[in-house]
């Protein structure tokens, strides 16, 4: 199963309070559901059975009724209501007119927690999110732009930056960043996608940190060699065109110990120095057996 089909299956049987479960009734009816007038009915389709299964929850929680869920060869699942008193206690429940296309009444989520639950629903019935271990990506798939832009806002309502691209036929609201992914997350009361999602995060952001140590640590390393290589192949020249005693003595020290030493750092170089001098000194001075060697270079040509 997805990580997304594991999200909606964790949240599909939260029903915490009467109205909640009318604000989270009135997000399945808006993305979800579809509506003919005649004859009457409504009719909700989805291969995800976790919407369908909630809708049939909050109607028997709510009415008391009992409503059945069909299967379309083992595919898809769907809810057909032709009770028309039932349908039109649905509609006056949600504050809605059956007739007009509209969005929710603020009625409905005039409480913070019944604004989570419609948050909820909405996800249940057309959200997605990517497995963290691929990327950071929440959406919500919405028929119409009044529809993104009525979830957008409630989104943001919690500091949330959603934002919505409009794509073939649909309007996509969605949300990119990881800390705000989680956030969204705690308002549905996805608490265990919330949490494997923070470990994958920080198991990538360790193993991002320990990959750009150990790149800067390799880069280091080559520059280290790269001029290692560098000064001996100009100590061999000055050992080959005039012999090490062309150089003053504190020189030749150091270019002896270079030959000898030609994969040690310069801190260690300086140490192995008598007497001991600093890092900067042995650097100071094999800068300058470099400049004596492009002079004796410069003559020869």
């Amino acid at each position: 199963m997805s990580f997304s089909l594991n999200t909606k299956k964790e949240i599909y049987k939260i029903i915490n309070n009467r109205h909640c479960a009318i604000a989270e009734l009135a997000a399945i009816v808006d993305y979800c559901a579809d509506i003919s007038y005649n004859p009457l009915f409504i009719s909700i389709s989805s291969e995800n059975h976790f919407i369908l299964d909630k809708f049939k929850n909050i109607i028997k929680y709510i009415f008391n009724v009992d409503i059945l869920v069909s299967t379309d060869n083992g595919k898809s699942f769907k809810i057909f209501i032709y009770e028309e008193d039932l349908i039109h206690k649905i509609f006056n429940i949600i504050n809605k007119n059956i007739y007009e296309e509209e969005l929710y009444s603020s009625l409905i989520v005039n409480k913070i927690c019944c604004k989570r639950a419609y948050i909820r629903g909405a996800f249940l019935s057309v959200g997605y999110i990517c497995s963290p271990q691929k990327n950071y990506h929440l959406e919500f798939i919405c028929d119409a732009y009044f529809q993104a832009e009525n979830l957008k806002n409630l989104i943001n309502f919690f500091d949330i930056d959603a934002k919505i691209i409009e794509k073939k036929d649909n309007f996509i609201v969605y949300i990119k960043e990881a800390e705000q992914i989680v956030e969204l997350l705690n308002i549905i009361e996805a608490h265990q996608a919330l949490l494997e999602l923070e470990n994958i995060r920080i198991f990538k952001d360790v193993r991002n940190n320990i990959n750009r140590i150990v790149n800067c640590e390799t880069a280091n390393l080559n520059k280290i060699v790269s001029a290692s290589v560098k000064q001996k192949e100009n100590i061999e020249f000055i050992k080959k065109t005039v012999g090490l005693d062309y150089l003053p003595k504190p020189l030749k020290e150091i270019a002896i110990l270079r030959l000898n030493n030609p994969d040690v750092s310069l801190q260690e170089l300086s140490q192995m120095t008598n007497p001991v001098i600093t890092k900067s000194g042995v650097n100071h001075r094999l800068k300058k057996i470099n400049s004596i060697a492009e002079n004796l270079r410069g003559k020869i040509r």
